[in-house]
């Protein structure tokens, strides 16, 4: 059976910490989450690569740099409940799972969901709890979170979001066009008041919903 062991200690050291990324509790998290497991086993080699690679029906999973800098971003401490917009491979919801006490996340795409789900199974992180769902309306049921992680490029901030985050919570989101966003951390200062950063520019595929962009024919 092949090691990727050595892999995805290079990955962390050469993409993750030579990058700036210094939350020690990242860094681990992305040593331990097998990534050749959330992709198809045709990619395996290509699992810890310094790219992005397609899940299918039109989806990927995420640069490991971009899933270690929105970790980072939302400054979990280990308590905190976590939603997260967009399952897809299930890849950064296994972070998360390893940063937060609890941690939700919706899908759009029934077999994106099964498949995360099965292997996240079988990974041992059985407490994610995935929801068939439009994720541009949150999950109202278990809110408030203290971090909100989406991993699609909105048009704007879905309002939803902001509602749903604790005061002194955080959402760690992109946007902008269908080709480029700005990663962008909102923190809900009070109740009305909202603090924005602007973080870096990345390009991710389009959230798709009633408050995301409209699904192409």
């Amino acid at each position: 059976m092949r090691s990727f062991s050595i892999a995805r200690r290079r990955m962390v050291d050469e993409q993750v910490v030579a990058r700036g990324i210094v939350d020690q509790r990242v860094i681990d998290a992305m040593l331990k989450v097998p990534r050749h497991k959330f992709v198809e086993q045709a990619l395996e080699g290509k699992a810890y690569q310094d790219a992005p690679l397609p899940i299918g029906e039109k989806q990927t999973i995420s640069q490991p740099y971009m899933v270690a800098v929105m970790s980072e971003a939302l400054a979990l401490a280990g308590s905190e409940t976590v939603l997260e917009i967009g399952t897809g491979s299930g890849y950064q919801a296994a972070v998360l799972a390893l940063l937060a006490d609890r941690v939700f996340s919706l899908e759009r795409i029934p077999f994106l969901a099964r498949r995360a789900r099965i292997v996240l199974d079988e990974c041992g992180f059985g407490k994610v709890n995935i929801r068939l769902a439009d994720g541009t309306q949150g999950w109202q049921e278990m809110a408030p979170f203290d971090a909100i992680l989406v991993t699609a490029g909105a048009p704007e901030v879905p309002q939803y979001y902001l509602d749903q985050l604790t005061v002194g919570g955080r959402l760690v989101i992109p946007v902008g066009d269908r080709e480029s966003q700005l990663l962008l951390r909102v923190t809900r200062t009070g109740e009305n008041e909202y603090q924005e950063e602007q973080l870096l520019g990345c390009r991710f595929v389009p959230l798709i919903g009633n408050h995301g962009w409209q699904e192409r024919s």
